[in-house]
């Protein structure tokens, strides 16, 4: 009997470490970036012996831990969403600076072995509810995490129903410490025949230059599906002097290492319209450059390059690939985000099926196997190379798979194809002193790779095309003309092959000066053909309201992101109907609030909507950005 009992004692215990491991394994967290080859993550046997062998030691007070950065939800697919949260004993993040050694697969995880992590496991439910009152349960689970993943939980919620709104909510296991109740939304099935989407398009929050007004706008006017980020989620410099200045960075220095990134990260976390986007809507972020370092490509940055020079000289010596490591596990660790292949820790790039409406594509046009870039101290050389066949934005692996998804997009019957990438896609120039200058850090520096993609687009007949771009802390709208090399007609329209819709910055400087000034500015790129609007003043966002019959563009300005508030300027409104392949004309309906129009009306108002009342009002600000001491 002792024998017996011995032995169901053993076999209990065999099955609650199966089901405490499956438990670890359920953050998804703990998996990156590889769940096929389990040595390239975090040991999850490891950490587990670890809080056995520690046991002794207390582990934390469910009184002293706090869901720190609220809850964030993302990457709808019609079955699942991606859910986020982190609770942990403090607003700080894990203070390691080393992620792995020479011999250990790229991208492992394991931090064991370089610093002291927390023996005990914090376990976290999350429970998802079809109601507001959280009172009809859906889907709900268990998971645990550690100081390993910086306290961050990311599971996959299965098994939900296609394009309906949940609530859901993480809770530290057996309290009733609870994180705060967060919506999300799934996707339609390929199949299903959809009406309408609505998206929100964001990029470029700069956390010094002020509050993230234009994320609170779409949360407050309530008014989309989905939110979708175009990059530069934070900012990689140096810039304020905490104590003294509103909104300084932190650390306080330009980031390098896996605790800055997480610190960073964190900080821009704690701003209340970004953390409040991330509880009420479904993200499907991509990163630009700054979410690692400014203009990124495969070899390096503009401020960190693959030479010993540079390594000893424009960093605390740590080189471009580690920086890369430290970057990308940080930002996995803290965004909403599957990795679609855990097998290549670079890869971001990736596609939705939305219904027959939509096939989303999101692209990494700036750190997958991109060729080099325009750094400041190499602008004329790549002119020189701008056209080169040989450079590509996406690295051959990342192209061919554009190119096969945009011809099984229209193979299929979708409506709509939307490209989000990070930089403007059409060749766009400026006039300086009687002479056409171009972008060394866009598609304009990459003619090949853009050239390709037109006769990918015009030789497969593939119409219906919407490309998004942030970047440049600047509006654009544009139809996507092969000019030099498909006749093209600015006044109809005729022989484009689709739109672009590009947008300013959350608060990232735009032209800079004045109104007026800034539209001086605009009006220097008026020699593009397919150029029909741009404008650069205002800080905002746009939405994207995607019908069957045609798509629209709802362009908004927030006059001041010096303090925080409700109040935006609607600037311009755009159609592209189905089948036509170019902005409907009138464009913009031949009238809009600012910037520079090819055809139609200038024509300020000033009329602000408060979004936070719905009152109206005719306002202006004279500063947009906070200022510096």
């Amino acid at each position: 009997m002792v024998q017996t009992g011995h032995l169901l004692f053993l076999l209990s215990l065999i099955a609650l470490s199966a089901q405490v491991f499956a438990e670890y394994h359920a953050n998804l967290n703990y998996r990156s970036p590889s769940p096929r080859h389990a040595r390239m993550g975090i040991d999850i046997g490891l950490v587990e012996r670890r809080s056995l062998i520690k046991r002794a030691e207390l582990p934390y007070d469910p009184a002293t831990l706090s869901f720190t950065h609220g809850v964030a939800s993302g990457d709808p697919y019609p079955y699942s969403v991606i859910l986020w949260t982190r609770v942990a004993p403090s607003l700080e993040s894990d203070d390691s600076n080393v992620t792995v050694s020479g011999s250990v697969g790229l991208y492992n995880h394991d931090t064991e072995s370089y610093i002291q992590n927390s023996p005990h496991p914090i376990c976290v439910e999350y429970r998802v509810f079809a109601d507001e009152q959280a009172e009809v349960f859906v889907r709900g689970g268990r998971v645990y995490t550690t100081s390993d993943i910086d306290f961050t939980v990311k599971v996959e919620a299965t098994g939900l129903k296609p394009f309906t709104t949940y609530y859901y909510q993480f809770k530290v296991c057996g309290t009733e410490n609870v994180s705060p109740l967060g919506r999300t939304k799934t996707s339609p099935r390929p199949t299903d025949r959809t009406t309408e989407i609505k998206f929100a398009v964001h990029s470029c929050s700069n956390y010094p230059n002020g509050y993230f007004n234009a994320y609170g706008n779409v949360v407050r006017k309530d008014n989309v599906d989905y939110v979708l980020h175009l990059g530069d989620y934070i900012y990689e410099g140096k810039n304020g002097v905490l104590g003294t200045d509103e909104r300084a960075h932190s650390p306080q220095r330009e980031i390098f290492t896996l605790y800055d990134y997480r610190t960073r990260l964190a900080q821009y976390r704690t701003d209340a319209d970004l953390a409040a986007s991330h509880q009420n809507f479904a993200w499907i972020p991509i990163w630009d450059d700054h979410e690692l370092a400014n203009n990124g490509y495969r070899d390096g940055f503009s401020n960190l390059n693959n030479t010993e020079e540079s390594f000893y000289n424009h960093g605390p010596q740590i080189s471009v690939d580690q920086r890369k490591m430290n970057g990308v596990r940080a930002y996995f660790e803290w965004m909403p985000i599957r990795q679609v292949d855990m097998d290549d820790g670079l890869r971001i790039w990736r596609s939705f099926q939305m219904g027959d409406l939509i096939d989303l594509v999101m692209l990494d046009t700036r750190n997958y196997d991109r060729s080099i870039t325009g750094l400041g101290w190499n602008n004329d050389y790549i002119k020189l190379i701008d056209n080169d066949a040989g450079r590509t934005l996406m690295g051959a692996r990342q192209e061919n798979w554009f190119y096969n998804t945009l011809s099984k997009s229209a193979k299929r019957g979708a409506i709509w194809r939307i490209i989000g990438n990070q930089i403007r896609f059409e060749r766009i120039g400026r006039l300086v002193n009687g002479e056409m200058t171009y972008s060394t850090d866009s598609w304009d520096a990459y003619r090949g790779n853009h050239n390709r993609t037109m006769k990918h687009l015009f030789d497969n007949n593939i119409g219906n095309n919407i490309m998004l771009a942030g970047d440049s802390h600047a509006n654009w709208v544009s139809d996507l003309a092969w000019i030099g090399t498909y006749d093209y007609d600015e006044v109809s329209g005729s022989g484009a092959v689709g739109v672009e819709f590009a947008g300013t910055a959350v608060t990232s400087s735009g032209f800079g000066g004045t109104i007026s000034s800034a539209e001086v500015r605009a009006r220097s790129y008026s020699e593009n053909k397919d150029l029909h609007w741009d404008e650069g003043y205002y800080r905002g966002y746009y939405e994207l309201h995607v019908r069957r019959d045609r798509a629209e563009a709802k362009y908004f300005g927030c006059p001041t992101v010096a303090t925080r508030n409700g109040w935006e300027i609607p600037l311009a409104n755009f159609t592209v109907k189905a089948g036509d392949n170019h902005l409907a004309r009138p464009v913009g309906g031949g009238r809009v609030e600012a910037g520079y129009i090819q055809f139609g009306e200038l024509a300020h108002s000033n009329l602000t909507l408060n979004t936070a009342t719905g009152e109206w009002e005719v306002i202006g600000f004279d500063q947009m950005f906070i200022k510096r001491s």
